[in-house]
């Protein structure tokens, strides 16, 4: 007898095929038939589908959960969306390697808020999320920042050569442990800080595993060309896999360049590189304020189209615009970027700009291969960005129902499959006999993202039931009912085309 059997459901298995209508049966956490004559095993639990979809479990494939999965182990907001794995460790900052008497959050300025425990290396960190039962499943990057750090704290210059080595044996063990892949954000501090021999040394460690190099560029904007070019060299003469993340051309100015970086990197592929990328479908994008601006030159055009997610000196400014701070409070906009960066705790501002064009999304969307990324930073203190919480039904409610940029079968290939093979998640993006049940039931017709800027932490429309490794772990009777995420704590850390962490 199975465990669970979802029937009479319209099947949508990942690799990009059209739909097909079955019945699923999962036993001991995995897929144990999908048939198409109705003929699967009976099982205490069965659930009608009502010919809704269903499809593998969403996987985001950039994700800054490390700390996330101890402050918030139900990962209501990733699954209320249907992801039931995300890929951490992005932007080069990683929850490890770690040093317990430094403090991460700092150095991170709030992206790795959450972390707890003695942990120092990557085993210790999956043990340590292990013990508070988290809901959905982990892969992890390790990040060039915080391996920087720990080895060479803020320091503005090269490192020497027993600096690098001692970075390069950190990034060797997390990929030993089974991390997939080197995370640069050479935007970042003190990623800002380093030449691209240094990156390409630290990235030829993920050769010997045939693991990513993946990078949030050194430039997104008015050279976004000259850092994809950057990019290519280093997964060139690295060695490895390229992903661009979250690939965009930001600044009103520089709008429509996706074009021709995605051109680039075609002539990469085509040439032979191994390259691939991700995409948020937002015209936002959210990050550290401190990194945007320098305060000897403050940016106006810059804070006029900033708004204030998270901070912790002035929690009345959160979800507010710069501009309407500054009005209201008779100071010039540029001074009141002056006045959050300066402040104690200031440099944990968490800041949202819209610095996006709607058709360059469209562009990436359309895109082959490209996948998709929420980007969140789970600070929900604050009014946080809301692709945190809306980023894949956005995906097909706006982009595939309502605007037809690409198919509902291509975007949940995109979302599943593509991505469990380029992150190396071994028998999951599929709905597939074998596979591990990771699996979300949607309907097409009304699946929508509900989070918006001024009520961001609104669940989805259209979600009604996300399976992890077997257990219901969200689900919504009826369109008219709020979900309901039942805490089966069913999720597992995962290690690079390995069995997860823990199982043999």
């Amino acid at each position: 007898m199975a465990d669970l059997t979802i029937r009479n459901v319209s099947v949508l298995d990942g690799t990009g095929s059209d739909p097909f209508q079955a019945d699923v049966a999962v036993t001991d956490g995995r897929i144990s038939a999908v048939a198409t004559d109705g003929n699967v095993e009976p099982a205490p639990r069965e659930i009608d589908g009502d010919g809704l979809t269903l499809a593998p479990g969403f996987i985001d494939t950039h994700a800054h959960d490390d700390g996330a999965f101890f402050r918030h182990p139900g990962m209501e907001f990733k699954l209320a969306q249907g992801v039931t794995t995300v890929v951490s460790g992005n932007c080069g900052f990683s929850a490890i390697p770690a040093d317990p008497s430094q403090d991460s959050v700092a150095a991170s300025g709030g992206i790795l808020a959450g972390l707890m425990g003695e942990f120092t290396d990557l085993a210790g960190y999956y043990a340590a999320v292990l013990e508070r039962q988290p809901a959905i499943n982990n892969m992890m990057l390790v990040g060039h920042n915080t391996v920087r750090t720990i080895v060479m704290d803020m320091d503005r210059r090269s490192p020497t050569a027993a600096e690098l080595s001692r970075m390069r044996d950190h990034v060797s063990l997390a990929l030993e442990q089974g991390a997939c892949g080197f995370s640069t954000g050479l935007i970042y501090r003190p990623g800002r800080w380093s030449d691209t021999d240094e990156v390409i040394e630290l990235a030829s460690a993920a050769r010997d595993f045939d693991a990513l190099y993946t990078t949030h560029m050194r430039n997104e904007g008015d050279r976004l060309l000259e850092a994809v070019d950057e990019t290519l060299r280093i997964g060139k003469e690295a060695g490895v896999h390229a992903h661009i993340s979250h690939h965009k051309s930001a600044g009103k100015a520089n709008w429509g360049g996706v074009r021709d970086s995605l051109a680039k990197v075609d002539a990469a592929i085509a040439g032979g590189q191994r390259v691939t990328l991700d995409v948020y479908p937002y015209t936002a994008g959210s990050g550290r304020m401190v990194e945007y601006f320098n305060l000897d030159r403050i940016s106006r055009d810059l804070a006029e189209v900033i708004r204030i997610a998270s901070c912790p000196a002035f929690r009345e400014y959160e979800g507010r615009m710069l501009v309407d701070i500054a009005a209201e409070e008779k100071i010039d906009v540029t001074e009141a970027v002056r006045k959050i960066l300066t402040a104690e705790k200031g440099d944990r501002t968490i800041c949202i700009h819209f610095i996006i064009d709607e058709a360059d999304i469209e562009t990436n969307l359309a895109h082959d291969d490209m996948m998709v990324g929420s980007d969140g930073i789970p600070d929900l203190r604050g009014k946080p960005h809301p692709r945190l919480f809306g980023t894949f039904p956005r995906v097909l409610g706006r982009y595939v129902r309502e605007r037809g940029i690409l198919k509902l079968g291509e975007a949940v290939r995109r979302m599943t499959a593509l991505s469990a093979e380029t992150f190396g998640l071994i028998d999951r993006g599929q709905v597939r006999e074998g596979y591990w049940a990771d699996l979300v039931l949607f309907d097409p017709e009304s699946i929508i993202d509900g989070a918006s800027y001024d009520e961001p932490q609104t669940e989805p429309e259209g979600i009604r039931l996300v399976v992890v490794n077997g257990s219901v772990a969200y689900e919504r009777p009826a369109a008219d009912q709020p979900g309901v995420h039942t805490g089966t704590g069913t999720g597992r850390m995962l290690r690079y085309r390995s069995s997860a962490y823990g199982e043999n």
